[in-house]
């Protein structure tokens, strides 16, 4: 090997470490951090001590905030991934005049126009639906603010279901609903799952929504009760976030590795004609 191939080589197994090391360093920290007695914001070797959980369960919010993160995120990620199922076959099956135009438009605009710009208008038709301080309003909310992008990606899973079995399932008497049901959703599912796995995350690390919509602190979600763990001044209190941040994370965590090892993450991209 010439030298100039060695120190090609050592740069770029140079630059992987350094790269690797600014996504793990986080990691570690986050794993680390909340057995630690004096939490910091470097990583080391922690003096372990399980009194940062036992501060946690002092806080009068903490734990119901998770419960309610499950809600507003389970809530949000039924809501996505069934009227994004349907909406989706009804456009890969029914020909409908500008259906490209539609869908680019509804994924464009949903980008353009966030949560953040549209939150005044937001807040004015909850105020009129008499939806503030409503669980239901904010998963309403979110599922609007995620639908144009979930029915973008699951019209290609149903376009590539193949009709030639919905047509089989039709000659031996089944329904619309049970050739969906019971043909084109199993084909789907890798899809599906995708779908609900990334629409509960969205909605699992909502802030504003909440923030904005809902009153009572006993109805705030997690990323919102995390907020109070910092002082007026914004100094934060290291050991309550370090330990609730692993609470906060466990969920979606787990939830992103059973679906991934079950049905594997597979983006098709695009709009088929």
């Amino acid at each position: 090997m010439s030298p100039q191939a060695f120190l090609r080589r050592v740069g770029f197994v140079l630059f992987l470490a350094v790269v690797t090391a600014f996504w793990a360093l986080p990691m570690l920290w986050l794993v680390t951090a909340p057995f630690d007695a004096h939490p910091g914001l470097t990583v080391r070797w922690p003096e372990w001590t399980l009194d940062n959980f036992r501060r946690l369960s002092e806080s009068p919010y903490a734990f119901s905030s998770l419960r309610n993160s499950v809600l507003l995120a389970g809530g949000a990620m039924i809501l996505v991934t069934v009227f994004g199922a349907l909406a989706a076959y009804a456009l890969s099956r029914v020909h409908v005049p500008g259906r490209g135009a539609i869908l680019y438009g509804m994924l464009l605009l949903s980008s353009i126009v966030t949560g953040t710009a549209a939150m005044v208008p937001i807040f004015q038709l909850m105020f009129t639906l008499g939806l503030i301080d409503d669980r239901t309003g904010v998963i309403l909310v979110l599922t609007g603010g995620l639908l144009p992008a979930a029915i973008f990606v699951l019209k290609d899973f149903m376009d590539a279901t193949p009709r030639s079995y919905e047509e089989s399932a039709r000659v031996f008497g089944a329904s619309p609903t049970q050739v969906l049901r019971h043909v084109v959703l199993p084909i789907a599912r890798p899809g599906l799952a995708t779908i609900a796995v990334w629409a509960l995350v969205n909605a699992w690390g909502d802030f504003l929504t909440a923030y904005i919509l809902l009153r009572d602190p006993t109805k705030t979600p997690a990323g919102v009760v995390m907020y109070t763990f910092y002082s007026e001044g914004g100094q934060a209190n290291l050991p309550l976030i370090s330990a609730f941040s692993v609470l906060y994370a466990l969920p979606v965590v787990v939830l992103y590795i059973f679906v991934s090892r079950r049905y594997g993450f597979r983006f098709h991209g695009g709009i088929k004609s």
